[in-house]
Protein backbone atom coordinates (compact mmCIF):
# COMPACT_ATOMS: atom_id res chain seq x y z
CA UNK A 1 0.00 0.00 0.00
CA UNK A 2 2.95 2.17 0.54
CA UNK A 3 4.59 1.56 -2.87
CA UNK A 4 1.03 2.74 -4.55
CA UNK A 5 0.75 5.67 -2.24
CA UNK A 6 3.70 7.00 -3.87
CA UNK A 7 3.07 6.39 -7.12
CA UNK A 8 -0.63 7.99 -6.65
CA UNK A 9 0.10 10.34 -3.83
CA UNK A 10 3.13 11.53 -4.21
CA UNK A 11 3.62 14.96 -5.74
CA UNK A 12 7.07 13.25 -6.86
CA UNK A 13 7.04 9.55 -7.14
CA UNK A 14 10.37 7.50 -6.58
CA UNK A 15 12.15 5.69 -8.93
CA UNK A 16 12.02 1.79 -8.34
CA UNK A 17 15.40 1.96 -6.80
CA UNK A 18 15.00 4.93 -4.33
CA UNK A 19 11.74 3.53 -3.09
CA UNK A 20 12.96 0.04 -2.71
CA UNK A 21 16.07 1.31 -0.22
CA UNK A 22 13.11 3.29 1.13
CA UNK A 23 11.29 0.18 1.84
CA UNK A 24 14.34 -2.15 2.43
CA UNK A 25 12.62 -4.41 -0.15
CA UNK A 26 14.99 -5.60 -3.29
CA UNK A 27 14.01 -3.73 -6.17
CA UNK A 28 12.60 -6.35 -8.45
CA UNK A 29 9.61 -6.64 -5.97
CA UNK A 30 8.91 -3.14 -6.29
CA UNK A 31 9.45 -3.14 -10.15
CA UNK A 32 6.84 -6.45 -10.08
CA UNK A 33 4.38 -4.11 -7.12
CA UNK A 34 4.60 -1.70 -10.10
CA UNK A 35 4.02 -3.92 -13.51
CA UNK A 36 0.57 -4.94 -11.37
CA UNK A 37 -0.29 -1.84 -10.74
CA UNK A 38 -0.07 -0.83 -14.56
CA UNK A 39 -2.48 -3.60 -15.45
CA UNK A 40 -5.15 -2.37 -12.91
CA UNK A 41 -4.99 0.38 -14.18
CA UNK A 42 -4.83 -0.41 -18.02
CA UNK A 43 -7.84 -3.05 -17.60
CA UNK A 44 -10.23 -0.46 -15.89
CA UNK A 45 -10.35 2.12 -18.86
CA UNK A 46 -10.53 5.79 -19.80
CA UNK A 47 -14.04 7.25 -19.13
CA UNK A 48 -13.61 10.43 -21.07
CA UNK A 49 -16.22 12.31 -22.52
CA UNK A 50 -15.29 15.20 -24.98
CA UNK A 51 -17.54 17.85 -25.82
CA UNK A 52 -17.27 21.42 -26.96
CA UNK A 53 -14.18 23.13 -27.71
CA UNK A 54 -12.08 20.24 -28.33
CA UNK A 55 -7.80 20.45 -28.52
CA UNK A 56 -5.80 17.84 -30.04
CA UNK A 57 -2.21 17.10 -30.92
CA UNK A 58 0.82 14.55 -30.74
CA UNK A 59 3.57 14.59 -28.00
CA UNK A 60 6.83 12.22 -28.79
CA UNK A 61 8.46 9.67 -26.91
CA UNK A 62 11.75 8.16 -28.06
CA UNK A 63 11.66 4.51 -28.26
CA UNK A 64 13.59 2.57 -26.04
CA UNK A 65 14.37 -1.01 -26.45
CA UNK A 66 15.42 -1.75 -22.18
CA UNK A 67 15.30 -4.81 -21.25
CA UNK A 68 15.26 -6.66 -25.00
CA UNK A 69 18.71 -8.31 -24.70
CA UNK A 70 18.27 -8.36 -28.39
CA UNK A 71 21.98 -7.13 -28.38
CA UNK A 72 23.08 -9.52 -25.60
CA UNK A 73 21.67 -12.58 -27.75
CA UNK A 74 23.39 -11.29 -31.29
CA UNK A 75 26.50 -11.47 -29.80
CA UNK A 76 25.94 -14.74 -27.89
CA UNK A 77 24.91 -16.41 -31.33
CA UNK A 78 25.63 -13.85 -34.06
CA UNK A 79 24.97 -16.91 -36.79
CA UNK A 80 21.09 -17.57 -35.64
CA UNK A 81 20.52 -14.50 -34.09
CA UNK A 82 18.65 -11.64 -36.02
CA UNK A 83 20.49 -8.07 -35.98
CA UNK A 84 18.24 -5.52 -34.31
CA UNK A 85 16.24 -2.86 -35.81
CA UNK A 86 18.96 -0.44 -34.76
CA UNK A 87 22.11 0.68 -32.88
CA UNK A 88 22.33 1.02 -29.14
CA UNK A 89 22.08 4.69 -28.10
CA UNK A 90 25.18 4.85 -26.17
CA UNK A 91 26.50 3.51 -30.16
CA UNK A 92 25.83 6.81 -31.24
CA UNK A 93 28.56 8.30 -29.20
CA UNK A 94 30.74 6.03 -29.29
CA UNK A 95 31.00 4.97 -32.64
CA UNK A 96 30.46 8.54 -34.00
CA UNK A 97 27.11 7.55 -35.78
CA UNK A 98 24.27 10.10 -36.66
CA UNK A 99 21.27 10.89 -34.79
CA UNK A 100 17.99 11.57 -37.34
CA UNK A 101 16.88 14.52 -37.68
CA UNK A 102 13.09 15.72 -36.47
CA UNK A 103 10.56 13.05 -36.69
CA UNK A 104 11.59 9.35 -37.37
CA UNK A 105 10.97 5.66 -36.49
CA UNK A 106 12.51 6.34 -33.05
CA UNK A 107 10.16 8.65 -32.28
CA UNK A 108 6.62 7.57 -31.15
CA UNK A 109 3.58 9.16 -31.18
CA UNK A 110 1.22 10.13 -28.69
CA UNK A 111 -2.12 11.61 -29.18
CA UNK A 112 -3.50 14.10 -26.26
CA UNK A 113 -7.02 15.40 -26.38
CA UNK A 114 -8.66 17.82 -24.23
CA UNK A 115 -11.69 19.50 -23.40
CA UNK A 116 -12.40 22.97 -21.92
CA UNK A 117 -14.49 21.19 -19.46
CA UNK A 118 -11.54 19.27 -18.22
CA UNK A 119 -11.74 15.76 -19.86
CA UNK A 120 -8.06 13.91 -21.02
CA UNK A 121 -6.66 11.70 -22.64
CA UNK A 122 -3.58 10.03 -23.67
CA UNK A 123 -3.27 7.59 -26.47
CA UNK A 124 0.01 5.59 -28.23
CA UNK A 125 -0.49 5.73 -31.87
CA UNK A 126 1.06 3.17 -34.20
CA UNK A 127 2.31 5.68 -36.54
CA UNK A 128 2.07 9.19 -37.51
CA UNK A 129 -0.31 8.52 -40.62
CA UNK A 130 -3.23 10.72 -41.05
CA UNK A 131 -5.70 7.57 -41.46
CA UNK A 132 -4.67 6.15 -38.04
CA UNK A 133 -5.35 10.01 -36.68
CA UNK A 134 -8.44 10.04 -37.74
CA UNK A 135 -9.51 6.67 -36.70
CA UNK A 136 -8.49 6.59 -33.07
CA UNK A 137 -10.05 10.29 -33.31
CA UNK A 138 -13.61 9.54 -35.06
CA UNK A 139 -15.33 8.32 -32.07
CA UNK A 140 -14.29 10.35 -29.39
CA UNK A 141 -15.23 13.92 -31.05
CA UNK A 142 -19.22 14.42 -31.40
CA UNK A 143 -20.31 16.37 -34.54
CA UNK A 144 -21.77 19.08 -33.02
CA UNK A 145 -17.84 19.94 -31.04
CA UNK A 146 -15.31 22.54 -31.85
CA UNK A 147 -12.24 21.00 -33.34
CA UNK A 148 -8.47 23.09 -32.60
CA UNK A 149 -5.71 21.37 -33.92
CA UNK A 150 -2.59 22.63 -35.62
CA UNK A 151 -2.12 21.57 -39.83
CA UNK A 152 -1.70 17.99 -39.85
CA UNK A 153 -3.80 16.35 -42.26
CA UNK A 154 -5.33 13.71 -39.94
CA UNK A 155 -7.21 16.58 -38.38
CA UNK A 156 -8.16 18.31 -41.28
CA UNK A 157 -9.53 15.18 -42.75
CA UNK A 158 -11.60 14.02 -39.76
CA UNK A 159 -13.11 17.62 -39.49
CA UNK A 160 -14.09 17.33 -43.24
CA UNK A 161 -15.57 13.90 -42.80
CA UNK A 162 -17.77 14.96 -40.05
CA UNK A 163 -19.01 18.23 -40.97
CA UNK A 164 -16.94 19.65 -37.71
CA UNK A 165 -15.71 23.15 -37.41
CA UNK A 166 -12.25 23.35 -37.07
CA UNK A 167 -9.75 25.71 -36.48
CA UNK A 168 -6.29 25.78 -36.94
CA UNK A 169 -3.61 27.41 -35.28
CA UNK A 170 0.34 27.51 -35.91
CA UNK A 171 3.24 27.68 -33.33
CA UNK A 172 4.69 30.93 -34.11
CA UNK A 173 3.20 34.14 -32.25
CA UNK A 174 0.37 35.62 -33.65
CA UNK A 175 -0.95 32.47 -35.01
CA UNK A 176 -1.53 30.35 -31.53
CA UNK A 177 -4.89 31.93 -31.28
CA UNK A 178 -7.67 32.10 -33.53
CA UNK A 179 -10.94 33.98 -33.45
CA UNK A 180 -9.67 35.44 -29.65
CA UNK A 181 -10.62 31.69 -27.84
CA UNK A 182 -9.61 28.69 -29.96
CA UNK A 183 -6.37 27.57 -29.25
CA UNK A 184 -4.40 24.36 -28.23
CA UNK A 185 -2.91 25.58 -25.08
CA UNK A 186 -4.18 23.12 -22.51
CA UNK A 187 -3.22 20.35 -24.53
CA UNK A 188 0.29 21.91 -25.17
CA UNK A 189 0.21 22.30 -21.29
CA UNK A 190 -0.31 18.73 -20.90
CA UNK A 191 2.57 17.37 -23.13
CA UNK A 192 4.50 19.38 -20.60
CA UNK A 193 3.20 17.84 -17.94
CA UNK A 194 3.77 14.45 -19.86
CA UNK A 195 7.47 15.61 -20.14
CA UNK A 196 7.82 16.64 -16.50
CA UNK A 197 6.25 13.06 -15.47
CA UNK A 198 8.49 10.82 -17.71
CA UNK A 199 11.66 12.84 -17.53
CA UNK A 200 13.10 10.91 -14.54
CA UNK A 201 12.27 7.65 -15.76
CA UNK A 202 15.08 8.39 -18.37
CA UNK A 203 13.30 6.59 -21.47
CA UNK A 204 11.01 3.74 -20.09
CA UNK A 205 10.91 0.78 -21.97
CA UNK A 206 8.56 0.97 -25.18
CA UNK A 207 7.04 -2.15 -24.05
CA UNK A 208 5.41 -0.72 -20.38
CA UNK A 209 5.23 2.70 -22.40
CA UNK A 210 1.59 2.41 -22.11
CA UNK A 211 1.43 1.75 -18.24
CA UNK A 212 3.38 4.79 -17.94
CA UNK A 213 0.68 6.88 -19.97
CA UNK A 214 -2.20 5.47 -17.99
CA UNK A 215 -0.46 6.18 -14.20
CA UNK A 216 0.31 9.99 -15.96
CA UNK A 217 -3.66 9.45 -16.73
CA UNK A 218 -5.11 8.29 -13.49
CA UNK A 219 -2.56 11.01 -11.42
CA UNK A 220 -4.27 13.26 -13.33
CA UNK A 221 -7.84 12.22 -12.61
CA UNK A 222 -6.87 12.19 -8.57
CA UNK A 223 -7.50 8.42 -8.42
CA UNK A 224 -7.29 7.18 -4.73
CA UNK A 225 -4.98 4.22 -3.79
CA UNK A 226 -8.19 2.77 -2.24
CA UNK A 227 -9.73 2.88 -5.67
CA UNK A 228 -6.99 0.78 -7.58
CA UNK A 229 -6.98 -2.05 -4.25
CA UNK A 230 -10.85 -2.39 -4.95
CA UNK A 231 -10.56 -2.62 -8.51
CA UNK A 232 -8.21 -5.41 -8.54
Amino acid sequence: MVALGDMLGASTPQLVRKLARHLKLNKYTVWRWRMLVFSIIGNSGVAANFSGIIEVDETYQRESRKGSREWVRLFADPKNTPKPPRPRWKDFTTQGLKMMRGLSRSRLPILTVVDRGGSRLFRRLPNRKSVTVERVLKPLVPRDAVLCSDGDNGYKDLAAARCLKHFVVGSKPGTRVAAGCYHIQNVNSLHARYGKFIEPVRGPATKHLNGYIRWLEVRIAGVRPAEIVRAS
